[in-house]
């Protein structure tokens, strides 16, 4: 793996990522993998966890991370994409970039010598995928599970399916009309789920969260699309997760949300603090399975 661009770079090493962060988050701070090691994290758009996992990631591997929002950079005034990577990837071991659109991360990594990893982008969301697969391991002891995910069928949705497809998780996308994940991701996750035994399905009908194992939501309105905020409300309002969804999934289902939650839109409070949310685990584990990313991409594995 040269980059993580798209969860489709982890298709040969993808079970590697998640054998690593198991070890990695039993020992946090044991493995030393990234000793005198930089990474550049560039910011387009705001952040929690992914700023801080990665900063915390980099830190505990004995390495360096710096912070460096777009406004900060000659970005900000103009310079060319290409130009700053060839110049940044000179300094720095490896780059985390967050950018609205997926068109720029792919050129920046084109243009730089070391290995670029995808924050976010209007298309995926792929640290925040592998993270996902990774807790639903760590709670069913097994990839052999249906996951549904509800609403809008976005970055993180995108990220879910191929990753999903790659180790044997059955998913089913529930989204309204107009909402649905990107057709060409559902084409590569339905190829990758051909090898490896999952079904992938894409639905506008609530009543197929029945029985399912996981049942996992996003926001409504994305950084980037509140323009449609109104719209976007109103289309996705019988797409909530709240009790009565949860009560048609299995008795044991989790529930999971990547964060940030606006709490009574796309879930509501009672669910979302339910005996059933994983999603504090969930959030903590982008430590983990960012700094097995970083040391097979920047290091080696010295533990």
């Amino acid at each position: 793996m040269k980059h993580l661009l798209s969860v489709t770079d982890t298709q040969d090493i993808i079970f590697d990522i998640m054998d690593l962060a198991s070890k990695l988050k039993k020992d946090p701070w044991g493995y030393k993998t990234l000793k005198n090691k930089t990474l550049a994290m560039i910011f387009e758009k705001s952040s929690t966890r992914t700023r801080i996992s990665f900063e915390v990631a980099m830190l505990q591997l004995n390495g360096h991370a710096l912070n460096l929002p777009k406004s900060e950079l000659q970005l900000g005034r103009g310079e060319p994409i290409e130009d700053t990577a060839k110049v940044i990837s000179r300094y720095v071991d490896g780059v985390m970039i967050r950018a609205n659109k997926h068109s720029d991360v792919i050129n920046f990594a084109e243009n730089s010598n070391k290995p670029v990893i995808n924050g976010l982008t209007n298309l995926e969301h792929p640290c925040q995928a592998l993270t996902d697969i990774f807790t639903i391991f760590q709670y069913k002891k097994t990839y052999k599970v249906h996951l549904a995910y509800f609403g809008d069928g976005n970055n993180v949705c995108n990220s879910l399916l191929l990753a999903a497809s790659l180790v044997g998780m059955d998913m089913t996308v529930i989204s309204p009309v107009g909402y649905e994940p990107d057709t060409g991701i559902v084409d590569q996750a339905k190829e990758y789920a051909l090898k490896s035994g999952s079904k992938i399905k894409i639905t506008n009908d609530i009543s197929k969260v029945h029985g399912v194992d996981v049942v996992y939501t996003d926001v409504w309105v994305s950084m980037g699309d509140e323009t449609e905020a109104n719209q976007r409300l109103q289309m996705l309002r019988e797409y909530q997760v709240n009790t009565s969804i949860l009560n048609l999934a299995n008795s044991r289902a989790i529930v999971m949300h990547c964060l940030p939650a606006k709490r009574g839109q796309e879930i509501t409070d009672e669910v979302m603090c339910s005996h059933q949310s994983v999603i504090w685990d969930q959030a903590e584990n982008r430590l983990h399975v960012q700094k097995a990313i970083l040391s097979l991409l920047l290091g080696k594995d010295q533990g």
